[in-house]
């Protein structure tokens, strides 16, 4: 079956795998079963909007990306110009903030930031499959896609109905992937989000995603309001390198 990848008005034509094979092989099952009930184990879908509370120089013309140490910041390549920031709340938690910052002339911006959700099982250096967590690292975002029409996104976008998580998981994830950012963890990047082909072994997990929250952890990716999405969307340009810089405040400042 072919799909539509678009970006800057640009049209190509990729081949889609079918749902189960994809899904279920990453962020899918992100809230089926058990472990997945949606319940207790988030902080809800509040948003952060972003600018500067107090005065300029809070959040705006910075030197570094805040919060984060020399280890995961020498990761940071050169040439990005947009950081999507995920500052998990503790190694063992499923809260965490999204910010995104984009680097002028000056510095960093703060150019937005909304409430999210990550692995309900925390953060990990070593990430697994099943493992329930989410990894710790700085990684590229190069494409994008969802269920829903591409809302302006400047990265390439697959539409595609095989998005639709599968009808036996909880309802409150019907939406999830309405809106997905694929974060190159054990991908290949420039490919459909879809694509199932996991370079360092189907053992170290992958379809990692930013996709839209449902109030609580997900299976490895990371959950943002549909808003913050949208936002997120709008804003990554391939031609800044964007790339996530994600972990629990312990690991990113180290």
């Amino acid at each position: 079956m072919g799909v539509m990848r678009t970006a800057g008005g640009a049209m190509r034509t990729a081949a889609v795998v079918a749902a189960g094979l994809v899904l279920l092989a990453g962020c899918g099952g992100a809230s089926g079963g058990k472990d997945g009930d949606g319940k207790g184990d988030g902080a809800g879908k509040g948003e952060r909007p972003g600018g500067p509370a107090r005065g300029a120089s809070a959040t705006t013309h910075l030197k570094n990306i805040p919060d984060v140490g020399t280890a995961l910041r020498s990761r940071i390549p050169a040439g990005s110009r947009q950081v999507v920031a995920v500052y998990g709340k503790g190694v063992d938690s499923a809260e965490a903030t999204v910010v995104l910052y984009d680097k002028g002339a000056k510095g960093w911006d703060r150019k937005g930031s909304w409430a999210a959700h990550n692995g309900r099982r925390g953060w990990t250096l070593d990430h697994h499959e099943g493992d329930k967590r989410s990894p710790v690292g700085v990684f590229p975002l190069t494409d994008a896609g969802g269920v829903l029409q591409n809302p302006g996104a400047k990265l390439p976008y697959t539409h595609s109905s095989a998005f639709t998580p599968p009808s036996y998981w909880a309802k409150s994830t019907r939406h999830d992937f309405d809106y997905v950012v694929a974060i190159n963890y054990n991908r290949v990047k420039g490919t459909s989000p879809l694509d199932p082909t996991r370079p360092q072994g189907q053992s170290k997990g992958g379809g990692v995603w930013l996709h839209l929250d449902h109030g609580s952890g997900t299976s490895a990716c990371v959950s943002v309001p549909k808003a913050g999405m949208q936002a997120l969307l709008r804003a990554l340009d391939p031609a800044r390198h964007p790339v996530v810089v994600m972990g629990d405040a312990a690991h990113l400042a180290r």
